[in-house]
């Protein structure tokens, strides 16, 4: 049963938050419909993309919702409630992190680190929602721009994205490298035969870049991590990069030396030797929602089931 909390008055302008579902989770659907009920009580409306409508389908009679225009520059949305795991949450980044809307993820997958809240906290999110007792946090996502050839040589951009995670550059076929050259601030690095090379944020750094072996950096850190993927070489260590690095990665023009670029493992583009991938840190940032005020420290612990005690600590607890 979710709380009762005071209703905004009647002069107010109507409020509309965003809410955003893994569709495939039956646990997701129920969990967001019980969330928008919650709000609708409350005299907010909720703004729905029309695949997410689809399933939740008969779950929303009588509640205050209106599809929403992910194709819009603007929105009047306040905030954008997630319900899903990291995945979930980084599909809505799409969408709120160019718009500045605050996301708040309640998770329902595995790990969950970018999320919030608990699928049992429901209660206190449509509360923390309604009364907007939550804090923001920001941080720092990257831009991508691939080119066509080198930016020395005039090269010309044939995509571009961004990420909150990584950006990783991966080879494209199993049985061969990806013989790459890396460079920071206009100034070549190192030459690697590798998997691949990615450039992670904070907030990225326990995800991808994590389980290829690179440091945890705090989010509040302003750094850029980059991570060499299986580098046959005597020199391919992570390297924490200071926020305004700007790093190319280059394929070198050989035979059969194709990748793909992705970020955040959602969005990507094939490349060939010759042509440029450069990373940057973005104007845009990554707004959290938060509804505590709890240190990484301890979200690392929970998150990752760290061991704390130490062995002296459960030793004493296994004494009679």
């Amino acid at each position: 049963m979710l709380r009762a909390v005071t209703e905004p008055a009647a002069d107010q302008p109507t409020r509309s938050v965003a809410v955003l579902t893994h569709i495939h989770r039956r646990e997701a659907i129920e969990a967001a419909a019980r969330c928008i009920a919650g709000l609708t009580a409350r005299g907010i409306v909720s703004r729905v993309p029309a695949e997410d409508l689809a399933q939740l389908g008969e779950l929303l009679a009588g509640c205050a919702v209106q599809e929403l225009d992910q194709s819009a520059a603007d929105t009047d949305c306040e905030l954008a409630v997630v319900f899903g795991g990291d995945g979930t949450i980084l599909r809505a980044a799409e969408w709120a992190v160019p718009r500045d809307v605050p996301l708040l993820g309640v998770n329902l997958g595995h790990v969950g680190f970018l999320a919030e809240a608990e699928s049992h906290e429901l209660d206190q999110v449509v509360t923390a929602v309604v009364t907007r007792s939550y804090s923001v946090e920001e941080r720092m996502t990257v831009q991508v721009t691939v080119r066509d050839r080198p930016r020395s040589e005039n090269g010309q951009t044939v995509w571009s994205s961004f990420a909150v995670n990584e950006v990783s550059l991966e080879k494209g076929s199993r049985e061969r490298m990806l013989e790459v050259l890396v460079a920071v601030d206009d100034r070549p690095l190192h030459r690697w035969g590798c998997d691949g090379v990615l450039v992670a944020t904070p907030t990225g750094s326990t995800a991808y870049a994590f389980s290829a072996g690179g440091p945890v950096i705090w989010p509040g850190v302003e750094a850029l991590l980059v991570v060499p993927l299986q580098a046959h070489a005597l020199f391919a260590r992570p390297m924490v990069l200071g926020p305004t690095s700007d790093i190319t990665i280059q394929p070198l023009v050989s035979y059969d030396n194709r990748g793909v670029v992705w970020c955040d493992g959602r969005r990507s583009v094939d490349i060939v030797g010759g042509m440029e991938v450069e990373v940057l840190r973005s104007e845009h940032r990554l707004r959290l929602a938060r509804l505590s005020m709890a240190p990484f420290t301890d979200r690392l612990v929970r998150k990752f089931d760290l061991r704390v005690e130490g062995w002296r600590g459960a030793a004493e607890a296994r004494t009679p």
